[in-house]
């Protein structure tokens, strides 16, 4: 079994249950995710089988679709619901400032990387020095791009909101960053993955259907579909696995190569329109 599993991670798993229970489910130790989703949160967790782990890198840059909801007038040091309260404040607040503020963050900026998280420095993941009472030595800081940035629900004390951001975004921060700019406290108090790239909530299997063994599995070549596929014949096959440079004047960034429409090879454009091997499937 080569592919992608799509999976709806349900909330109180980590992304390493999702990836051991799909595991022991297929039988096999290659497996990884592309892109950890903390436990509180539920969604969509794209999984690589076997050869598809190749790919873990190159899915782990899509984009992602998020809906989020903030409890306003707590404060958190995780920056969510699970969290240790630091401050509590009664909060009031106008929801035409706060879909005016939503908007003002359809942009690229420098996000801080939020101390519980499992960015490192120095060998040590910044959650370490938090949960061992040590200093973080220094913050960190990543170009963010958010879009179609939208209220979906107001009560006052409460407010739900979908985005759309890049890789490398964390949902925690860019609501503390809101609040931050609303003049208020608040803390993300549910979390909702909708898509990473072209993977989606329908696309998705649920935890009962993996441990069922009932599986929908996305093959190397659906994933992989968007790219230019050229299927070789035999000659071009050997130098291909072995890894020859290819030359084609095209745009394309990638070049996916298929023999009698098995996977072969991803290869990437370096310069002057040669194309390196990035991926080996044979």
């Amino acid at each position: 079994m080569n592919g992608i599993i799509v999976v709806n991670k349900p909330s109180g798993y980590t992304s390493r249950d999702i990836v051991n229970i799909v595991g022991k489910s297929i039988n096999t130790k290659k497996v990884g995710h592309t892109g950890t989703l903390d436990p509180m949160a539920e969604g969509v967790l794209v999984i690589c089988v076997n050869d598809a782990t190749k790919l873990v890198e190159l899915l782990t840059d899509h984009e992602k679709d998020y809906i989020a909801e903030v409890k306003l007038g707590i404060k958190t040091d995780t920056l969510d619901i699970t969290g240790t309260v630091l401050e509590k404040q009664t909060v009031v607040l106008e929801e035409k400032i706060l879909k005016e503020t939503l908007l003002n963050f359809n942009k690229t900026y420098q996000q801080e990387v939020p101390e519980y998280s499992a960015v490192k420095i120095n060998g040590k993941k910044m959650y370490e020095y938090k949960r061992a009472g040590l200093e973080i030595p220094n913050k960190i800081y990543r170009e963010v791009t958010v879009s179609n940035m939208e209220l979906l629900t107001f009560d006052g004390d409460t407010f739900k909101f979908k985005c759309h951001v890049s890789k490398g975004t964390y949902i925690r921060q860019l609501i503390s960053d809101i609040c931050y700019e609303l003049g208020v406290i608040g803390t993300m108090s549910s979390l909702l993955r909708t898509s990473l790239g072209n993977f989606s909530l329908k696309d998705a299997n649920s935890i009962e259907d993996i441990k069922a063994n009932h599986i929908k599995m996305i093959s190397i070549n659906e994933v992989l579909s968007n790219y230019k596929t050229i299927d070789v014949d035999a000659a071009l096959y050997k130098k291909i696995a072995n890894g020859v440079v290819y030359e084609e004047n095209i745009d394309d960034l990638y070049i996916y190569f298929t023999y009698q429409n098995k996977p072969l090879a991803l290869y990437k454009k370096h310069n002057d329109n040669k194309y390196h091997m990035d991926k080996c499937f044979k």
